[in-house]
């Protein structure tokens, strides 16, 4: 299925309805688009699925439509009140995925002009309450790519600037290297009309305001994350995927980063990432293929602590102590920043 997650297949789906599949929440991590990392990070498929299932379960409550139907424990599928242990197993509605075509450098996004509903559409779309240091944002406005204009501000943006006004962002879904578009673009390739583009950044600052209410009770600032939307047989907006996790956003308390971030941040600072940057610069579909060095596992001790925040997210979230021994998540953080910081080896 991908990189952190598989797909078993229960029912195929079509275009008149839906299919039924599960998602396998592995522990396996992915950063910078590599794809499976070389090592995994203990207990984190459960903490997402049980934090996933959290969250679509809210929303269904809201009458906001997904694709989720149940955890699943020995082998029956329970709601996340009903189940008794942690759980890596998420059962939902599967829709048809439409792969666009690649001719040289170019993807074909013709076969949707003629979808009526049931389908995956090929985006993610990103919300931006605040601009953090490893922002995409930042690395775009020096290329570029886009200008503060594009984003409705009218100064270029700093480090750490919240924002008045979340940006609703998106991007492409199914390339081999997913790019950021414009809405113009977006609504060209995925076949949507301008109401629907309208509908879709509703319900994209809907879930947005909902994630940071949940996440600002625990004391943590929700400053980006992603969603992901199928249409159902009525052509309906539907939420699809995950969401509200620490892979899916990028959360903060007291300026440290509480999600997926905190892998990148040590990436960053070791000679692969530059290799990555080098090899996407030269060539954007083979990149990895061309990338002269290979990432190496987390070192023992960083790991440890990207799992235990992973754990400690889920149990605070979800008021529910899933994962046993785990301290709180202020005293985890301050350990990471002191190992960031030199403090460990």
């Amino acid at each position: 299925m991908g990189s952190v997650k598989d797909l078993e297949v229960l029912k195929a789906a079509n275009f008149n309805s839906p299919g039924r599949a599960r998602f396998i929440y592995s522990d396996r991590y992915s950063v910078f688009d590599w794809g499976e990392m070389p090592d995994t990070i203990p207990e984190k498929g459960a903490a997402i699925t049980l934090l996933g299932a959290y969250f679509f379960e809210k929303l269904e409550k809201l009458n906001i439509p997904t694709h989720y139907v149940g955890l699943v424990e020995n082998g029956e599928v329970r709601k996340l009140s009903d189940i008794n242990r942690v759980a890596n197993t998420m059962e939902i509605d599967l829709l048809p995925v439409i792969h666009p075509e690649l001719t040289g450098d170019q993807y074909d996004y013709s076969a949707y002009g003629d979808l009526k509903g049931q389908h995956l559409i090929p985006l993610e779309i990103i919300y931006r309450n605040n601009l953090p240091p490893g922002s995409s944002v930042f690395k775009r406005l020096r290329e570029g790519k886009i200008t503060p204009q594009d984003l409705g501000l009218e100064n270029p943006p700093t480090p750490n600037q919240k924002l008045e006004t979340p940006i609703i962002d998106v991007s492409t879904k199914l390339e081999i290297t997913d790019r950021y578009i414009s809405w113009k673009e977006a609504g060209q390739i995925s076949g949507l009309s301008d109401q629907e583009i309208s509908e879709l950044k509703d319900l994209t600052r809907l879930v947005n305001n909902f994630i940071s209410d949940e996440y600002s009770k625990i004391g943590l600032v929700n400053e980006d994350g992603k969603i992901e939307v199928g249409f159902d047989s009525e052509r309906r907006l539907m939420l699809v995927d995950v969401l509200g996790t620490l892979d899916e956003c990028r959360f903060t308390l007291n300026g440290m980063p509480v999600s997926k971030e905190i892998a990148r941040v040590y990436y960053r600072n070791t000679p692969w990432y530059q290799a990555v940057e080098e090899a996407k610069k030269t060539d954007r579909q083979n990149w990895k293929k061309i990338c002269r060095l290979q990432p190496e596992p987390l070192p023992i001790e960083m790991k440890k602590l990207i799992s235990q925040v992973y754990c400690a997210c889920t149990n605070e979230i979800t008021e529910n102590e899933w994962f046993k021994d785990i301290p709180p998540m202020k005293d985890i953080l301050e350990e990471i920043r002191g190992y960031l910081n030199g403090g460990s080896s």
